[in-house]
């Protein structure tokens, strides 16, 4: 079998690995992240053809395309297992038309009702079946621990795609008291086994960095191994394993559009994303390389307009930049860990360049990449930030236009989407179903300003019972059942711990021990 092979983008593995390894190892040696050798090439026809096949056939062929170390019959099978009954819409990210020119790919139909499911359905079967393939090639003979970090929706479905799967436990950190309701209550209310859950004291790069941190900690890795027989692993979108998928709905939509008369084949489509952490877009980025015809890829931003400030300038800087709680949580970030992978692509692998102005970012808190480097930004990216209070009131402007309902995330990208158009047709990126974030878009349906209070009587229903009370008068009521449950179920996680490294990997042990107490006991 030819096998495409990862190396990482800072050149410190000392030799290229396989797509099995490289999911289960999550992040590089060094802290660098893992990208394939070679990005596959489809032709027109190859990518006309996809819209003739079901979504997971679609996704088959793309990771076929990949080259992975896994038999044909395995991925097409687990690819099936992935993408089935457990989304709501058979299509599995429909596209809905709101005009001629304007598209929304909604990639909410999975269990937890965030795009996150997209990967966090796939990545799990993928992971136990690499982990499985090395065992029986003699490569590992330990069991995982997942460590996640999430800004409120990656949390949710990562516990969800992982729960209960043999050999692996999960635990995640989220920002307390920095996810809407219904998003605590998913993550506080999991089922499963083998899961935790814990909010930090601090915002979401807070979680990310500690959690960066403990993967960086040799000391404690070889502890974890020594005394439990267990090894860290990521499901965060710094896993290649979770940007795959995201790169198959990319292709898809594509297909789909022209099968369904609303695209002329071999017609650009511009894309816009909003975006936290770059994973989602860099996956459009991946689709263009593969030669599906994207032209722009648009950059939302909130107003933690990091990115926006990067791709206009080709400065990324933190240094003295405040973090702001905004209507779009999930995009709440600072740390964008996946474009270190798209500078390694836009500075034609450079992996020194990269070395370096990750230490730039670690030391001094802030970037500048070369003028070639910006060039090929601006060639491939325009982006817009968009304020809290524009946010709100684009999900009440589209909502009266197109009688849609959007979350705020989705909002954020219809607004820059409009700013920042040009001839082409727009792809908006549709990340959360509206029901997960029914706070704000109250406030945005009967004009409260962002962070005002609700009114008493609306500030005292719970998640799911504003979420009714939103879907009585819009009259879209189409709540996810996942969502619709919530009040129902016990609240199982608890517990908030500080965000330094020591106390991260203290509370990873003592989850471990109970777990491993708890097996011992059956």
């Amino acid at each position: 079998m030819a096998q495409n092979l990862y190396t990482d983008t800072r050149g410190l593995t000392a030799q290229p690995i396989t797509f099995t390894e490289a999911v289960v190892n999550g992040l590089a040696e060094g802290g660098g992240l893992y990208v394939p050798e070679h990005i596959p090439t489809l032709t027109l026809d190859d990518l006309l053809a996809l819209a003739e096949l079901p979504y997971a056939q679609r996704a088959a062929r793309i990771y076929k395309a990949f080259d992975i170390d896994l038999p044909a019959e395995t991925i097409d099978a687990l690819m099936a297992q992935t993408y089935g009954a457990n989304f709501d819409d058979e299509r599995i990210c429909p596209v809905t038309s709101l005009t001629a020119t304007t598209h929304v790919l909604e990639l909410w139909h999975g269990p937890t009702s965030a795009f996150k499911d997209m990967a966090l359905q796939c990545l799990p079967r993928f992971f136990s079946a690499s982990a499985n393939q090395l065992r029986e090639q003699g490569k590992l003979n330990h069991e995982f621990m997942i460590l996640v970090a999430t800004s409120g929706d990656t949390g949710k479905a990562a516990l969800e795609g992982f729960r209960d799967v043999d050999g692996v436990s999960i635990g995640v950190m989220y920002p307390d008291g920095g996810v809407s309701d219904i998003q605590h209550k998913q993550m506080a209310t999991q089922r499963g086994e083998n899961v935790q859950v814990w909010g930090v004291r601090g915002n979401f790069d807070d979680c990310q960095t500690g959690a960066k941190n403990v993967f960086g900690d040799n000391a404690f890795a070889t502890r974890l191994l020594e005394e439990h027989g267990v090894a860290l692993s990521s499901a965060n979108s710094i896993n290649w394993g979770r940007l795959m998928p995201q790169i198959v709905y990319y292709v898809s939509a594509y297909a789909q559009l022209v099968a369904d008369g609303k695209l002329g084949a071999g017609d650009e489509l511009d894309v816009c994303v909003p975006t936290g952490n770059f994973g989602n877009i860099l996956a459009a980025y991946y689709a263009k390389r593969m030669g599906v015809p994207l032209g722009m890829l648009f950059c939302a931003s909130n107003e933690n307009r990091v990115l926006t400030d990067f791709i206009n300038t080709g400065t990324y800087d933190i240094a003295d930049r405040d973090f702001v709680l905004t209507p779009s949580p999930s995009m709440d970030i600072l740390v964008s860990s996946n474009l270190e992978r798209q500078l390694f692509e836009l500075t034609g692998r450079n992996a020194q360049a990269i070395a370096g102005w990750m230490n730039d970012l670690r030391t001094e808190r802030r970037f500048r990449v070369d003028e070639n480097t910006f060039a090929q930004v601006r060639a491939t990216f325009a982006s817009d930030s968009i304020d809290n209070a524009t946010c709100l009131e684009t999900i009440q402007a589209v909502l009266d236009e197109h009688d849609y309902l959007m979350d705020p995330h989705t909002a954020v990208a219809y607004r820059a989407a409009e700013n920042l158009r040009g001839e082409n047709p727009v792809l908006i990126a549709s990340t959360a179903h509206w029901a997960k974030f029914g706070d704000n878009v109250y406030r945005a349906l009967h004009g409260i300003a962002p962070g005002a209070p609700l009114p008493a009587d609306v500030a005292a229903l719970s998640g799911c019972e504003l979420n009714e009370l939103i879907a009585r008068e819009t009259g879209h009521t189409d709540i996810p059942q996942g969502l619709a449950e919530l009040d129902t179920l016990p609240i199982r996680f608890t517990e908030v711990i500080d965000n330094g490294t020591a106390d991260i990997e203290a509370a990873a042990l003592d989850f471990l021990r109970t777990l491993q107490a708890n097996a011992t006991d059956d």
